[in-house]
């Protein structure tokens, strides 16, 4: 659209008639127009009048239009994920020299004692219902 499209007359406050606003209303909310363009066209002056009139008069629901504003931007998202990576990397390497500490005081192998009880635990469970299977059979 040009800006030359439409004549810009000013209007003051007590020109909009209700018949005015509904045309408006059903301008935008059809897709005629933005409410950017109905405010050149028309020659609104404030930016939140349409928005206003839509909310009052409107069949769509214009107030959820807010919640564009609460989800964070994407770069400040990537920010608090990296972040937490951080962190994450941060506490595995404490908790692995934790465990370092606990093989060299008491003489033992934490990690390959659990894995290999994880195992035989995963493997026992797998074991069960085949012993189930093949007792039901003939």
């Amino acid at each position: 659209m040009n800006k030359g499209q439409f004549r810009v007359t000013k209007r003051t406050q007590k020109d909009y008639t209700l018949a005015f606003k509904l045309h408006v209303v059903e301008e935008v909310e059809r897709g005629e127009l933005s409410q950017h363009a109905a405010q050149r066209k028309y020659g609104i002056q404030a930016r939140s009048t349409i928005l206003t009139w839509l909310r009052k008069h409107g069949r769509l629901n214009w107030y959820q239009n807010s919640s564009m504003s609460k989800k964070p931007a994407p770069n400040k998202k990537i920010a608090e994920l990296e972040k937490k990576i951080k962190r994450l990397e941060a506490e595995k390497f404490i908790l692995n020299t934790a465990i370092d500490v606990a093989d060299e005081t008491l003489n033992t192998d934490i990690r390959k004692k659990y894995l290999s009880l994880l195992l035989n635990e995963s493997n026992k469970q797998q074991a069960l219902p085949l012993k189930d299977n093949t007792a039901l059979e003939p």
